[in-house]
């Protein structure tokens, strides 16, 4: 029940279509590839400041 099949998604897929058009998507795609790559940075800078935490601590 969790999981989605090849219908459910090119369902969705079709209904992302018609909502914001052909031209939007590469757009919108754009701003979510740019987003995850901030996140990554963002974790990335943190885990050095996680460890001296965890040296001062221990």
């Amino acid at each position: 029940m969790g999981s989605l099949g090849v219908t459910e998604i090119l369902v969705i897929l079709a209904v992302v279509l018609l909502l914001f058009g052909g031209k939007k998507i590469p757009e919108l795609m754009k701003g979510l590839g740019s987003g995850i790559k901030e996140f990554k940075n963002a974790s990335k800078e943190d885990q050095p400041l996680q460890k001296k935490e965890e040296e001062i601590k221990g």
